[in-house]
């Protein structure tokens, strides 16, 4: 075989990943691409606004990321793990000393009048907490689904820069294989001996 064959053939198979490289990071492109309007277009009809910053209270306005979004509507992954995590959190934490929907709710069935003033301020107090915790993990979920689009972008430029340089290792490839000393023999049949009698 010559130098020139394997040339071809290597540089062939190169191109042929290039090409499947550059599929995967188009694929993978689409779905960073969806990801990222879908949340958006999720959030965005929520029209959820984060408090100005002047009307912070002191222990938000300690939070970084509420006073960077101060004032701004809530459209993306990362502004909605903040909302969920630093403003509802926040909120959710005064309403019954720090107890959760799960605990208040034991709490409260745990009353046997249901009717009595503590029963039903704790049933509204459960019904507080329900709702935002409710609220707080579909914005989790929200952030999560973003997660996923950056990590799919993040692998479509890892395609992309595979598909270039296997690309350029096969334009080198076919450049080689044009010049004189490609037709070097670099593979050979061995020269059968004669069987000895």
């Amino acid at each position: 075989m010559t130098r020139r064959t394997l040339d071809i053939i290597f540089s062939a198979g190169a191109l042929a990943l290039a090409g499947l490289a550059l599929v995967l990071g188009l694929v993978l492109q689409n779905q960073a691409n969806f990801a990222d309007d879908y949340v958006h277009d999720q959030l965005a009809a929520q029209q959820i606004t984060f408090t100005p910053a002047a009307g912070l209270s002191d222990e938000e306005g300690s939070v970084q990321c509420l006073q960077d979004n101060a004032g701004q509507a809530l459209v993306s992954g990362k502004q909605a793990e903040c909302y969920a995590n630093e403003y509802i959190g926040l909120h959710l934490k005064e309403v019954n000393e720090g107890k959760t929907y799960s605990q208040t709710s034991n709490d409260a069935r745990a009353i046997e009048d249901q009717e009595s003033p503590e029963a039903q301020e704790l049933n509204g107090k459960v019904q507080t907490l329900f709702r935002g915790e409710t609220l707080r993990g579909l914005l989790l979920t929200s952030y999560g689904f973003s997660i996923f689009g950056e990590r799919a972008q993040t692998a479509a430029y890892v395609c992309y820069a595979i598909a270039l340089v296997l690309l350029l290792a096969a334009i080198a490839g076919f450049i080689h294989a044009t010049r004189k000393s490609a037709d070097h023999v670099i593979l050979s049949e061995a020269p059968s001996e004669p069987v000895p009698v």
